[in-house]
């Protein structure tokens, strides 16, 4: 059963931006989807990105995929919306986490909505809630901490929650710096049980009183301007615009002998398109599985892009199969720029697609052998937040099994993707079975699992066997 909740649907369909879903919502807006995300009840979280952040995304595969999960990406500094612009559909406005904090607690205190802020020192946490109380009265500060300062794997991570499920907030403002912030929120968002968190990184400094407007606002530096813009040439060159005189075609979903719903995309896929079919393409992915048919589909833009990315989110959300099928060389190519072929499931055909959704309907998690001293045993799938309890009840139940002397080895080819917590989990068995006496070792990393392992620093550790 999925656990996430399916996002808060805003007017208009998000533009991708080197592969990140950028909402295209004004503050007013973002502050109307925080309030149904709120009156939901259910967890949800946001980003502010900026170009630093954008340039990190770029090299890190898990901080591409926090943001492809997220309930709400905003612009956070000029030279993304300028970006926007470049490529022909602009976000409306530059709302980064400084902007909209403010109308967010004025907002908080006349909806008597609970805030808690998290993270920053001990002493510029209680001055911030301090000054906001000043100037809101009338607020409900649900609580404040100041964890101690460690990298987000060795954290305390159910001290924190704890203290959540105690006072039960409706806002949590998170201020660990980036990314580790967005990392953090990401492994706990669905556990924490708050229906709105956001990272704010400086902002709290700056509502302490501790830090002045122009420190606190997002600064990239030099280097990594220079490599968005080369990376936004490229995007914009390889999305550039084709002149058509044919209007926009109607949304064509049909359902299959096998009870999944087929999409046929238009020739084009931009903008216009997009308006016309976007709710009828979302009500197809809340209903089931979708096979998406580029098949006929030689441009798309990257209001495009950004619609394919906010459907299969909200398929993912809801448990169901989104797969695109045959895209053609200008849409694949496209789709590899922005490093967004790793997300999706693609395949070449509708019979290949369908074999697909057959298999992994009954794929395993887990699969073991013993091979003498050696115990075998095969992840399948995304190891993330979302199943790692799961996942780790199997696993414990194969170790079970082991002796001292004995050695593991985890299969992880057929593992497409790994976040921190799904690291975590690695962690915990490596150290636990190390302790027994036991050799575990992880093969056949794929290339998006290993950008993972390299980013955490634990490449050599966890590749390594420990004797």
């Amino acid at each position: 059963m999925p656990t996430t909740s399916p996002a808060v649907p805003t007017e208009r369909a998000p533009i991708a931006i080197l592969g990140v879903p950028f909402d295209n919502v004004t503050l007013d807006d973002a502050l109307a989807v925080i309030t149904a995300m709120l009156a939901s009840g259910r967890p949800h979280y946001a980003a502010t990105v900026d170009v630093s952040f954008l340039v990190e995304a770029m090299e890190d595969v898990e901080l591409r995929r926090i943001l492809f999960d997220a309930h709400l990406v905003l612009a956070g500094e000029k030279p993304v919306v300028w970006a926007s612009k470049m490529l022909g559909n602009p976000v409306p406005a530059c709302i980064p986490a400084l902007r909209l904090v403010p109308p967010l607690l004025a907002l908080a205190e006349q909806k008597n909505w609970r805030v808690f802020f998290l993270g920053g020192t001990e002493q510029s946490v209680v001055a911030a809630a301090e000054k906001v109380l000043a100037k809101h009265p009338r607020l409900q500060v649900a609580g404040t901490y100041s964890p101690p300062e460690k990298p987000v794997l060795e954290m305390d991570h159910t001290d924190i929650l704890h203290r959540l499920h105690a006072v039960k907030p409706d806002i949590l403002l998170v201020a660990f710096g980036c990314p580790k912030e967005e990392k953090w929120i990401n492994m706990n968002f669905r556990e924490a049980r708050v229906p709105f968190i956001i990272g704010i990184g400086a902002t709290l400094d700056f509502l302490a009183g501790t830090m002045p407007l122009k420190r606190a606002a997002p600064q990239s530096n030099t280097k990594k301007i220079w490599n968005f813009s080369r990376a936004i040439l490229r995007q914009s060159w390889q999305l550039r615009t084709r002149k058509s005189a044919t209007s926009a075609d109607e949304a064509n979903v049909m359902p299959d002998p096998f009870g999944n719903l087929v999409v046929r995309a238009p020739v084009r896929l931009g903008a216009a398109e997009v308006a016309v079919c976007r709710a009828e393409w979302l009500r197809a992915v809340d209903s089931g599985h979708v096979m998406f048919d580029l098949s006929d589909t030689v441009f798309a833009d990257s209001t495009g892009i950004g619609l394919l990315i906010r459907l299969r989110k909200q398929a993912r959300e809801l448990g169901n199969q989104f797969i695109l099928v045959a895209p053609r060389p200008p849409i694949a190519a496209a789709l590899r720029l922005m490093k967004l072929d790793e997300f999706f499931t693609i395949q070449a055909s509708l019979a290949g697609a369908r074999i697909l959704m057959e298999s992994a309907a009954g794929a395993p998690t887990v699969t073991s052998g013993v091979l003498e001293t050696e115990l075998q045993i095969r992840w399948v799938g995304e190891i993330t937040a979302l199943n790692v309890v799961e996942l780790g009840a199997y696993t414990e139940s194969e170790l079970s099994q082991v002796t001292p002397g004995m050695s593991v080895v985890i299969d992880l080819s057929r593992v497409t993707f790994v976040d921190s917590t799904g690291i975590g989990l690695m962690l915990r068995f490596k150290k636990n079975l190390k302790r027994r006496d036991v050799a575990l070792k992880f093969i056949n990393v794929s290339g998006s699992v290993l950008n993972v392992f390299r980013h955490t620093r634990l490449e050599e550790y966890l590749l390594g066997a420990e004797k």
